[in-house]
């Protein structure tokens, strides 16, 4: 991050900015923008006064458990991150903040967006939300990431879940279309960190994971993000299939598609670490446009 730069001068920010920084600020945004258009796709139409009001209590209690998850992860991991370059700038590998400042904050962030949940969304988020956080920062960070290096496959259920929050918090229940839209993000994240993964490698041995490229080489990771590539591109065309959107969304997922296919081509065939580095940044990308077009084409008439 921007961060990284003033770690190598051995700048200290201000302390407001070292506790923001824990919550993984770029990371969030994207999970609280799949949990809003989960959000307005569970609602016909534009949403009524009373439907922007919960929209708005969901976005905010949403935004803070997942900031909670993200500073508890740089809790457990601080002694790891302090051994990868990409990690090292962090307040709680550099010592910077202590590990029961960490954890008082993340428990802070946690309990706050808990009771925004319960008290002005539904119990029905609260829970599931809660449940995110206990997946990824108990059972990914703690159990499967030093375990196996399948970690990111299995451990990717619990970031998959946002569209599943929002539309809890419009409906009250879960309906087989939130799901899906779990699914694309579920077939979507290993290709993504996988990505990151290759070009990382060194960090990740350095830092003791056995992530993909690590355990398995860099030949089978890539065919790995290949076949995933193209998993994922079936995936994105159910939303049409199921009538969740029109020719919009379609079209959209067709290209966004066959561009992320065509980066996973490419770096099956010869790898860089350009094309590596090119490949996880069209990721985030991807996923961002996929259901940005979901939103527009709810809105088309």
């Amino acid at each position: 991050m921007a961060t990284s730069s003033t770690a190598g001068l051995s700048v200290r920010n201000p302390r407001w900015r070292q506790f923001y920084q824990l919550t993984k600020p770029r990371v969030v945004q994207l999970i609280v923008f799949c949990a809003a258009i989960g959000m307005a796709l569970a609602v016909p139409g534009l949403p009524d006064l009373t439907q922007a009001v919960t929209m708005l209590a969901a976005i905010a209690g949403i935004w803070l458990v997942a900031g909670a998850a993200a500073a508890f992860n740089c809790l457990i991991e601080d002694g790891i991150d302090a051994r990868m370059k990409r990690t090292a700038w962090r307040a709680t590998a550099k010592g910077e903040l202590s590990r029961p400042q960490t954890l008082a904050f993340s428990a802070l962030l946690c309990g706050a967006g808990m009771a925004l949940l319960g008290l002005y969304v539904n119990v029905l988020t609260m829970w599931l939300t809660f449940a995110t956080f206990v997946g990824y920062a108990v059972v990914y960070t703690v159990i499967l990431k030093p375990m196996t290096p399948q970690n990111i496959v299995i451990g990717g259920a619990s970031g998959a879940m946002p569209p599943v929050l929002g539309w809890a918090a419009m409906r009250g229940e879960v309906g087989f279309e939130a799901w899906l839209l779990c699914l694309i993000i579920f077939l979507w994240t290993p290709p993504h960190f996988w990505a990151l993964a290759l070009y990382r490698a060194e960090d990740y041995a350095r830092a003791g994971l056995p992530m993909l490229p690590v355990t398995h080489g860099n030949d089978y990771t890539r065919l790995q993000i290949l076949l995933y590539t193209w998993v994922l591109f079936a995936a994105t065309l159910l939303p049409f299939l199921a009538g969740m959107s029109g020719w919009f969304y379609l079209l959209s997922a067709i290209a966004l598609g066959l561009g992320f296919c065509a980066y996973g081509f490419r770096l099956w065939r010869g790898y860089s670490e350009v094309l590596a580095r090119r490949t996880f940044w069209f990721s985030i990308w991807h996923l961002s446009l996929l259901f940005a077009a979901l939103l527009i084409d709810h809105y088309l008439p």
